[in-house]
C-alpha cells in the first residue's frame, strides 16, 4: 500500500465505504491523510466523577448496571450507572439498545459526552465509549469531527484513519527546508498526524499554523509568480504628459480629492512604462473612480491608443458611457457603447470605427467580447467590477489587443487587506477611501418589520419633499412558506396601500436588458417615485435625487453586500437615508447593528469576511477556488510571513517542481489569473 493506493486497500473498507468517502473527494490514501477535521470535541480531561461539572466532559470507569426499556413510536432508552474510585453517575442513550450487551463486567471504559440536566436529573447524555487502552480514537482525546455525508460519520472516517497511522510518515515535506527553520514548523507530516490526532492544543495549534502556512504561501507565491511574469510582457507605453492632465483636470466641475490625486499619478506612472499594468483601483462606493480612471484614458486617445471599459450590466455601461461623453467629449475624445441592445447598421458602424481607429473609448458589457469586434490599436483595459467575470472572459478582450494591455480593475466593494494580499498578489492597488466633498453622511437605522406604516409615513414625506426612493427586496416571486420579501408582491401590496398615489416602478434580474434600462431611464427622470427592485441596483446606479433606501429582509443579505446597496442613495446634495428591515421582529443580528453603527466599508468588509468568509464579499463561484481549508483568511500575520516567504523563495530562484504537493497548488492559483 502507498499514498497512491485506494483507500479500498484500508482495512473495513469495502466498495460501499470507499464510494461514501469518494462522495467527499477521498479516494486515494493521500487524500484520506489531508483530509482535514472541520472542528473538534475537545474531551481529553479524564477527571475524576466526583470532580465534573455540566458541559462536554470525559471520565474513566467501570459499569454497575445497565437497563433498556422501550418508550413510545418503537423509541429504545438505555440507563446505565457507571462508577469509578470517586462516585458514580447516571449515563443515558436514546435508540442504542445494543448498549446494554456491550459492557464486560470489571473492565474499565472512557466515557465521553454532555454531561447535562435532563429528566429532572443531570446524566451524561448519549456519550461515546471506547474500551481503556493506549490509543483511543473517540474518547479521553481532543476528537476530530470531520466533514460528512449520508451513511458516513466522523466515527467511521476516524477508525478508517486509525488502520493507517503508519502511513503520515510516508507524506514528504512541502516547503523548503529554510522556511521551516526561519518559523521553527514541525515536519508536514507531524503536522498531518496532529491535525487529525492532536496530543494537546498546543500541538494542535502548532499544526494548525504550519498547514495553515502552506496553504497560504501557494496563493502568494503564485501571486508573484504570475506579477514577475507580468513584468517580462511589453506593453504600448502611454506616455505621461502634463500639459494634457492640466486640460482634463481644468475642465471637472470640481476638484479632485487627494486620494484621487494620488491613484491617477500611480495609474500615469504605470501606462508610462512599456511592462503592462496591472492595478486594482478600490473605492467605496460614490469615491469618483471613473474619474479617475477617464483621466488614463484621456491620456492613450491624446496618443492614439484605444481603452475599452467593461463592465457587468447594460445598466451600468450605460451609465459609464453618459459619464465619460460628459468628462471628455468636451475635450474631442470619441466615445462610443457597445450592448447586446445595440443592433444593425449603429452595431456595425461602431465597430467599423473601432477597426478603424476613429473611436478613442469603447464602453461596453460582454458584447465587446464578440470576436467581431475588433481594434485598431487597443491599449488600455478598464474592467469595473472585475469579479464579475470569469478569467476566460478577460482573458478574450486582453487577446484583441497585439501587445499586452494596461489593465486596470475597479471595484467598489471594498476588499480586506488579508484577501487582497492572498487573492490579488499580482496586482498592484490603488485606494480611493475619502468621499466627495459634499456628501452627507447616510443615516442608517434598523427598523422593525411590526413598525412599518410609521416608516412609509417617514419615506412618503421624502418624496412630497421631491426625492425618491428604493425599496429592494431579496427574491423576485413570492416562495410558498416564506416570510421574505419578493418584488412582484411588494408592489402590488405598496400600490394598495400608503403609496397607491405614488408611481411605482419594478427592476429585476429576469427583465430583458432594455426594459430594465427603460425603467432606470424612467427613475432617473423623476417619472417614478419609489423604485422596487432586487440587488440589480447595488452596483453603479447614480440617482442623486434618491434620499430613501428601504432593504427589507435586510438579515438576508452580507454586509458587503448591505454597504453596496446604502451607497445607491446619497449621492447628490441631500441628506441620504438607510433602512434595514430584518425578516422578523427579533433581536437584530451583529451582523444589523454593524451596518447601523459603521460607515466604514472596509471595517464591514473584514467583519463580513470573519463571519461569513470570502464568498460573502464576492460569491463563492468568484471565489471557490480560494480553497482554505485550515488558514484564518483573517490573519493578517500569517499571510505577511507567508508573502515575505514567497519572495525570497522567487529571489533564490529556488525550484518549484522539487515540491510536488506545492507545485499542484501554486498551478491551480495561476491558472485564476489572466495574464499570465
Amino acid at each position: 500500500m502507498d499514498l497512491q493506493s485506494s483507500v479500498e486497500k484500508i482495512k473495513g473498507v469495502g466498495p460501499e465505504t470507499a464510494k461514501k468517502l469518494g462522495i467527499l473527494g477521498v479516494e486515494s490514501i493521500y487524500d484520506l491523510l489531508t483530509f482535514w477535521p472541520r472542528r473538534y470535541d475537545d474531551y481529553s480531561e479524564v477527571l475524576p466523577i466526583k470532580d465534573i461539572e455540566p458541559g462536554a466532559v470525559t471520565v474513566k470507569a467501570q459499569i454497575e448496571s445497565i437497563i433498556t426499556k422501550r418508550v413510545r413510536r418503537g423509541m429504545h432508552i438505555t440507563e446505565a450507572v457507571i462508577r469509578d474510585e470517586s462516585s458514580a453517575i447516571r449515563v443515558v442513550w436514546f435508540n442504542q439498545p445494543y448498549r446494554e450487551k456491550y459492557f464486560k463486567t470489571g473492565k474499565e471504559y472512557y466515557f465521553s459526552g454532555l454531561y447535562d440536566f435532563s429528566f429532572n436529573r443531570y446524566v451524561l447524555q448519549n456519550p461515546t465509549v471506547e474500551e481503556s487502552k493506549e490509543f483511543t480514537a473517540n474518547t479521553a482525546r481532543i476528537v476530530p469531527i470531520y466533514p460528512q455525508t449520508k451513511g458516513l460519520d466522523s466515527k467511521i472516517i476516524r477508525k478508517t484513519i486509525s488502520e493507517i497511522t503508519s502511513m503520515f510518515q510516508e507524506l514528504s515535506e512541502t516547503i523548503p527546508s529554510w522556511v521551516s527553520e526561519q518559523y521553527d514548523f514541525m515536519s508536514y507530516a507531524e503536522a498531518a498526524y496532529q491535525l487529525h490526532w492532536p496530543e494537546n492544543q498546543t500541538k494542535l495549534a502548532e499544526a494548525r499554523e504550519r498547514i495553515g502556512f502552506e496553504e497560504v504561501f501557494a496563493y502568494v507565491l503564485a501571486g508573484q509568480l504570475n506579477k514577475k511574469q507580468i513584468e517580462d510582457e511589453v506593453a504600448l507605453p502611454i506616455l505621461f504628459n502634463q500639459d494634457f492632465a492640466k486640460q482634463y483636470t481644468k475642465t471637472l466641475p470640481f476638484e479632485l480629492t487627494p486620494e484621487q490625486k494620488q491613484c491617477s499619478w500611480e495609474i500615469l506612472q504605470d501606462i508610462e512604462r512599456e511592462h503592462p499594468m496591472n492595478r486594482l483601483l478600490e473605492g467605496d462606493v460614490g469615491a469618483g473612480k471613473t474619474v479617475v480612471a477617464a483621466m488614463a484614458a484621456y491620456m492613450a486617445s491624446k496618443q492614439g491608443i484605444q481603452t475599452a471599459i467593461m463592465a457587468p450590466t447594460e445598466l451600468l455601461a450605460r451609465q459609464h458611457a453618459v459619464t465619460l461623453a460628459n468628462l471628455l467629449e468636451p475635450l474631442g475624445v470619441t466615445i462610443g457603447l457597445l450592448t447586446s441592445a445595440v443592433k444593425g447598421k449603429p452595431k456595425e458602424a461602431l465597430k467599423s470605427q473601432l477597426e478603424e481607429g476613429s473611436l478613442d473609448i469603447v464602453v461596453g458589457t460582454h458584447a465587446l467580447l464578440q470576436e467581431s469586434v475588433t481594434f485598431k490599436r487597443l491599449g488600455l483595459i478598464v474592467i469595473d467590477e472585475q469579479h464579475r467575470f470569469g478569467v476566460k472572459q478577460r482573458q478574450k478582450l486582453v487577446d484583441k489587443a497585439e501587445k499586452i494591455p494596461h489593465i486596470l480593475s475597479m471595484t467598489a466593494t471594498p476588499i480586506p487587506r488579508s484577501l487582497a494580499l492572498t487573492v490579488y498578489g499580482e496586482l498592484d492597488i490603488s485606494i480611493i477611501n475619502s468621499k466627495p466633498k459634499n456628501r452627507l453622511p447616510i443615516q442608517t437605522n434598523i427598523w422593525s418589520p411590526n413598525s412599518r406604516p410609521q416608516l412609509y409615513q417617514i419615506i412618503d414625506d421624502e418624496i412630497k419633499s421631491g426625492r425618491q426612493a428604493f425599496v429592494v427586496c431579496p427574491l423576485i416571486d413570492e416562495s410558498e412558506g416564506s416570510e421574505v420579501k419578493s418584488v412582484n408582491e411588494e408592489v402590488k401590496r405598496l400600490k394598495k396601500d400608503i403609496f397607491k398615489t405614488r408611481r411605482i416602478g419594478t427592476l429585476h434580474g429576469k427583465m430583458k436588458d432594455d426594459e430594465k434600462a427603460r425603467v432606470m431611464q424612467d427613475f432617473a427622470d423623476k417619472k417614478l417615485d419609489i423604485l422596487v427592485s432586487t440587488t440589480v441596483i447595488e452596483v453603479g446606479i447614480d440617482i442623486p435625487n434618491a434620499s430613501v433606501m428601504l432593504i427589507e429582509g435586510a438579515d438576508q443579505f452580507g454586509l458587503a453586500q448591505l454597504h453596496q446597496l446604502r451607497g445607491r442613495v446619497g449621492r447628490g446634495e441631500y441628506q441620504g437615508y438607510c433602512y434595514l428591515v430584518p425578516t422578523s421582529s427579533q433581536k437584530p443580528s451583529k451582523r444589523l447593528r454593524a451596518m447601523e453603527s459603521t460607515r466604514d466599508g472596509f471595517k464591514l468588509a473584514e467583519m463580513d469576511l470573519e463571519l461569513r468568509g470570502p464568498g460573502a464579499i464576492y460569491g463563492s463561484k468568484q471565489h471557490g477556488a480560494l480553497d482554505l481549508k485550515i488558514a484564518n483568511i483573517s490573519d493578517v500575520a500569517l499571510i505577511k510571513n507567508a508573502k515575505k516567504s514567497a519572495a525570497i523563495f522567487i529571489k533564490r530562484s529556488d525550484n518549484l517542481a522539487d515540491y510536488q504537493e506545492l507545485e499542484k497548488r501554486v498551478q491551480k492559483s495561476l491558472s485564476l489569473t489572466y495574464l499570465n
